[in-house]
């Protein structure tokens, strides 16, 4: 190289491809999957409506659909949908991610979930689930699957308020959450929380005691999700109502930064900002432009110089 030399770039975050390249010693991509489970928001136990931003797939609208019969075909199709983006040498980690992924008998779960986690391809798997739904059954399955290959499960809190959760219709109390945590960790299954940054009401401080809470809980990873607005949601009657404010690039980047602050460095981000279906996305329209979000995103947290931890309790 002529000139200079490159500077470094310095690691704002400890990031999830940064977490897997330590662990796995390769590239890894996620192949999403839908095993066909319901939700206890959705068929009636708790509600029939769902949270109030989930859209009628679940939140799953990319993933491949998987049954006990087709599951070599689903995964190998799901490979399909990143082969264009795959390295040469990589692995996989089986996301399982629509609706709630333990809502079934452990028997029922575990013909899809063993198979899956015996290919030689999957590294991992991840299951997407609420902390509601983690009986001991099922606790004693994730056990099992986690001495054989690394499982991540992910809990989708969203918030520790509990007034932003009855608003939502989360349908549990934070001491459910509290509970499913101790459970897992009794596992040794690696633990994800899902956080939505721009909900109804809720203050930059709420927020943040959303991001210093779960760490205070010893959780190995974290999602932070922008709140989108999609078509046939109740969410989306709400904002054609002007009942909601959406936030701008500017304002969830900013809170983006304060969450990242005061997140523990070893911690491990997931996500900084989420992907919707362009087809359903009412709003923030911005959010559609990946890429531009992301090089922003990047841009604010080098001229801010924004660290993870820089203002952590630990």
């Amino acid at each position: 190289m002529r000139g200079k030399y490159k500077q470094k770039q310095i690691k704002r975050f400890f990031s999830f491809s940064d977490y897997c390249i330590d662990t796995f010693k390769m590239k890894t991509y996620k192949l999403s999957l839908d095993a066909g489970f319901s939700c206890p928001n959705r068929d009636g136990k708790i509600d029939t409506r769902g949270c109030i931003f989930c859209s009628a797939g679940g939140s799953g609208e990319f993933a491949e659909r998987l049954t006990c019969s087709n599951l070599d075909k689903a995964v190998e199709d799901a490979k399909l949908k990143v082969a264009t983006k795959v390295p040469n040498e990589c692995g996989y980690i089986a996301y399982f991610q629509n609706y709630t992924n333990t809502y079934a008998d452990a028997s029922e779960l575990e013909k899809i979930f063993l198979p899956v986690i015996l290919r030689d391809d999957i590294l991992a798997i991840s299951i997407a689930t609420r902390p509601d739904c983690l009986p001991p059954a099922v606790i004693d399955l994730i056990a099992r699957l986690n001495a054989i290959k690394p499982v991540f499960v992910e809990l989708g809190l969203q918030t520790i308020h509990p007034q932003t959760a009855r608003f939502i219709r989360r349908g549990y109390d934070l001491e459910v959450f509290d509970k499913g945590v101790e459970d897992l960790k009794s596992t040794g299954a690696k633990i994800t929380v899902h956080l939505i940054i721009g909900l109804p009401n809720e203050s930059e401080e709420m927020i943040v005691q959303s991001v210093r809470y779960i760490a205070s809980k010893g959780v190995h990873g974290v999602k932070f999700h922008l709140l989108h607005f999609l078509e046939n949601t109740d969410l989306a009657s709400l904002y054609r109502d002007g009942k909601i404010n959406v936030l701008s690039m500017e304002e969830y980047t900013y809170l983006l930064s304060k969450c990242i602050l005061a997140l523990p460095k070893d911690i491990v981000v997931h996500r900084i900002t989420g992907d919707a279906p362009k087809k359903l996305l009412i709003a923030p329209l911005w959010s559609a432009n990946k890429k531009a979000v992301l090089n922003y995103i990047t841009k604010y947290f080098n001229e801010h110089d924004i660290i993870q931890g820089k203002e952590s309790d630990s």
